[in-house]
């Protein structure tokens, strides 16, 4: 019998060390995280498209599992989990959140384009980005995880290993990081829920027109801004001033004479760029689609770093395989990944599952076509894989700018539909559906990797978490598609018109109680209409999703992007500039793509980023020699608290916001639990709540203890 080969363990040395083998991947984490994995991304996609953001919901399925597994511990219904089960609930639920997100996105935009948006395309669609995003990122971990340990900081990967180590080692680690959750939590629902003083304060200096001066005072935000130390975030802030105080002065300075149209509310106005007072229309004209050229630039020459030590990875594997000779190969558990062939087998899933969707509901009769855009497909996922993975290193999973990735695809795509001539019919869809699976997978490998970076520092096997990743993704699926239906009849309304167009035909019958309708649809604009047999009346379909409700401006924008490129419209000259900016700082020795990120980003979201930093910056300096900070400090502990009390208020205030709560006596106007909340107006009269100086005030009270807890002591 031939030795095994025994590789040798990571220098680094998690908090569960290679040599043991605690409970990690059981029934009852597992469980418990498929569960908790339905509840979360029901609640993102209700978040996504009414508000188009989401929010990062691996540290509130940790503190809920801690939560769970004491109580059924206490009532001898469960033995006590251990610290890799917690991880593996996290691991497992927060895969429903990535597709989510990926979903809402992008697959909404079939109702603005005027297609029918039904469960089975988003159930492949999904199947297919989830897939692609845990496969792409197997022979990626080591590079990202491992190699950069140190470079890359994971800000929300490292605060929720923290929480969950407070949770297993109690003491003063689990002092300082409750006083941070306490402190995020209470300020959060004191800002958003209560509203005592304005989230976004505001300065838009006369002697400087068009120029705009804000910050998202959110807990969860500073935290980041810690983590990721002071460079990351002053190259980050440095990308949003350039947009905010630079370019759009710049715009509304040369251009105030251009002439502009606007909807407002359905009615076309005119004016001039130099008579705007929203200087975020300016921002959604231009500024985006400069930002969404960076981000692509970045994404490539980030790409282009990484590829040798991609190949490197594949290379080893197979090397490995090859020295083996049939022996078993042991790898250290900590170090143990799917083998290739699992991975290519999925990836091939994935494009065979999207190739047939196309083939068979969206564009059916053209093989090429669809075999062409499954290719992109393949090819688009692993390059934005591997951007959203690094970015959500630098910058973490609430501020990766998943959308512009997805623009910079649709755009590619659409060109190449374009080249060849297709540019009618269904190619829109299709389009959509190349970008939906690229989102899906670049959201899912972003949260893939940052659940590998808590993995990696409690000490978990990376296989099983990615086992358990595609598990959480293929149970969420399901509930994603039919929360995304349901939401949109629920808020669907039917608008009395005077006539059917001439181009509408019969679809079906509808039967509403004992009314009888006609389902007509109309070809040329994509509205559906309802006549009632009884009277005859005709009523316009205005679906929930596009309207004041769920507006879904992430997926608008999307189709924006589609009709923009296939219909020619699209403005180039900006994307370009958006490179040349990437190159710009590059050649300057200035990392392009957090920079990029920061162009694409309302100053807003990198302002308190860069607050976070500066407080990092000096706990660091009154270290002293150089020294930094390690995972284990203070400040640290504090800052993971602060994302994990911001993040859990958060998705409290997003649920409150679809509760409804009666009418307003005085208006007639519909409330929801997040208004009835809503006292700080009414109590203080507007002092805080409308006041930019006293909200900042605030902040840096908040930025304060955060310095004050990381502050070195002498001994």
């Amino acid at each position: 019998m031939t030795d095994p080969i025994r590789k040798k363990e990571p220098a680094f040395k998690p908090f569960i060390p290679a040599g043991r083998t605690p409970p990690e991947f059981t029934f009852k984490a597992v469980t418990l995280g498929i569960l908790l994995g339905l509840l979360f991304s029901a609640v993102t996609v209700y978040l996504g498209l009414r508000a188009g953001l989401t929010i990062a919901v691996n540290i509130p399925i940790s503190i809920t599992a801690m939560a769970v597994f004491s109580a059924l511990t206490r009532a001898g219904l469960a033995k006590k989990a251990s610290v890799l089960e917690i991880n593996t609930v996290q691991t497992v639920g927060a895969a429903g959140e990535s597709i989510a997100a990926g979903v809402i996105f992008t697959l909404p935009a079939l109702f603005f384009l005027g297609f029918v948006l039904d469960a089975s395309r988003i159930f492949i669609v999904a199947l297919a980005g989830g897939l692609l995003g845990v496969c792409y990122l197997v022979p990626l971990r080591r590079y990202l995880i491992e190699k950069e340990h140190g470079i890359l900081p994971y800000p929300e990967g490292v605060a929720c290993a923290e929480v969950i180590k407070s949770g297993a080692e109690g003491g003063s680690r689990a002092a300082k990081v409750l006083w941070g959750s306490t402190a995020g939590f209470l300020y959060k629902l004191a800002m958003g829920g209560g509203r005592f003083w304005k989230e976004i304060p505001e300065y838009k200096p006369k002697w400087f027109p068009g120029s705009t001066f804000n910050a998202e005072i959110s807990p969860e935000l500073l935290g980041v801004g810690y983590i990721i130390g002071p460079k990351t975030a002053s190259i980050m802030v440095a990308g949003g001033f350039l947009s905010w105080v630079l370019l759009i002065p710049m715009i509304k300075f040369f251009g105030a004479a251009i002439p502009m149209t606007l909807d407002q509310g359905g009615e076309l106005v005119r004016t001039t760029v130099g008579s705007l007072t929203d200087d975020r229309i300016l921002w959604r004209q231009y500024i985006r689609y400069i930002g969404a050229g960076a981000v692509v630039a970045g994404g490539f020459i980030n790409l282009f770093r990484a590829f040798p030590t991609i190949v490197g990875s594949f290379r080893g594997s197979v090397r490995d395989m090859r020295k083996s000779g049939g022996r078993k190969v042991i790898v250290e558990r900590t170090g143990q990944d799917l083998p290739l062939g699992t991975v290519f087998t999925g990836v091939a899933v994935a494009v065979a599952g999207i190739w047939f969707l196309l083939m068979a509901v969206i564009n059916p009769g053209h093989a090429f076509g669809n075999a062409v855009s499954a290719l992109l497909i393949a090819v688009f996922g692993f390059f934005f894989a591997t951007v959203s993975s690094r970015l959500v290193g630098e910058i973490g999973v609430s501020s990766n700018p998943t959308s512009g990735m997805t623009i910079a695809t649709l755009m590619a795509t659409c060109l190449v539909f374009l080249a060849v001539g297709w540019t009618g019919g269904a190619y829109a869809a299709v389009a959509l559906s190349v970008g939906a699976v690229v989102c899906i997978c670049a959201s899912n490998a972003g949260n893939v990797a940052q659940s590998l970076k808590t993995g990696f520092l409690l000490g978990c096997t990376p296989k099983k978490q990615e086992i358990g990743y595609a598990l959480g993704a293929l149970s969420s699926i399901a509930v994603v598609g039919f929360t995304v239906l349901a939401v949109n009849k629920a808020y669907t309304t039917f608008e009395p018109v005077a006539s059917l167009p001439p181009t509408a035909v019969v679809e079906r019958t509808a039967v509403r109680g004992e009314q009888t309708f006609d389902v007509y649809a109309d070809a040329a604009s994509g509205e559906r209409f309802r006549v009632n047999r009884t009277d005859g009346s005709v009523r316009r379909e205005q679906p929930g999703i596009g309207s004041d409700k769920l507006p879904a401006p992430q997926a608008r924008l999307m189709a924006t992007v589609i009709d923009g490129v296939l219909a020619k419209k699209l403005p180039w000259a900006l994307i370009l500039m958006g490179i040349a900016l990437t190159l710009t700082v590059e050649l300057c020795g200035v990392r392009g793509l957090p920079f990029a990120v920061g162009v694409y980003l309302p100053l807003s979201t990198s302002a308190p980023i860069f607050f976070g930093g500066l407080v990092r910056w000096l706990v660091d300096r009154r270290s002293g020699k150089g020294k930094t900070q390690d995972e284990s400090g203070p400040g640290m502990l504090y800052a993971s608290g602060l994302i994990a009390g911001g993040a859990v208020a958060g998705l409290l205030l997003a649920a409150a916001a679809g509760i409804g709560a009666g009418t307003d006596a005085a208006t007639g106007a519909e409330l929801t639990f997040a208004d009835r909340l809503a006292v700080g107006e009414k109590w203080l009269n507007g002092l805080f709540a409308n006041g930019d100086g006293l909200s900042m005030l605030i902040f840096i009270g908040l930025c304060v203890s955060l310095g004050f807890i990381g502050w070195p002591r002498k001994k």
